[in-house]
């Protein structure tokens, strides 16, 4: 008894389905995955000059609190009273104890006081890590 074996012709073609699908998927992650940093557009803000400053990275548990030419504080772009800083501070480290982290962006003709406030709110809300926000200009 002899076997026959027919070729089919479905081996001759190439289905495209499961790269379109892979194709989606990527794209999906990175959409998923991406953060658009509006926030940091929503403040007509002039950040002071440093000759090495870095690019900003956010991380995913960062607070942003900018102070604007007034003098006036928002956390994450919302307006802040000053009082309300510090308890906005110590709920955020009591959310997130161990690696809290604070970008201070501040507007360049501001007087340092409210940097100082927000510096000074972070030590005592116990946020070891906050940084001071500035922007690459000439000298470095």
């Amino acid at each position: 008894m002899s076997v026959q074996i027919r070729k089919s012709s479905v081996v001759g073609t190439l289905s495209l389905t499961p790269l379109i699908d892979i194709v989606f998927l990527l794209l999906i992650f990175f959409l998923v995955t991406s953060k658009f940093d509006e926030q940091e557009r929503r403040l007509p803000i002039e950040l002071p000059v440093a000759a090495s400053a870095t690019p900003m990275t956010q991380r995913p548990r960062e607070i942003t609190v900018d102070v604007d030419r007034q003098g006036n504080f928002f956390v994450n772009g919302n307006p802040v009273p000053a009082e309300e800083l510090e308890p906005i501070l110590r709920r955020a480290v009591a959310s997130n104890p161990t690696n809290q982290q604070v970008v201070i962006r501040a507007d360049a003709e501001v007087p340092f006081q409210p940097v100082v406030t927000v510096m000074d709110g972070c030590n005592r809300a116990g946020i070891a890590e906050y940084t001071v926000t500035t922007r690459e200009g000439p000298g470095g």
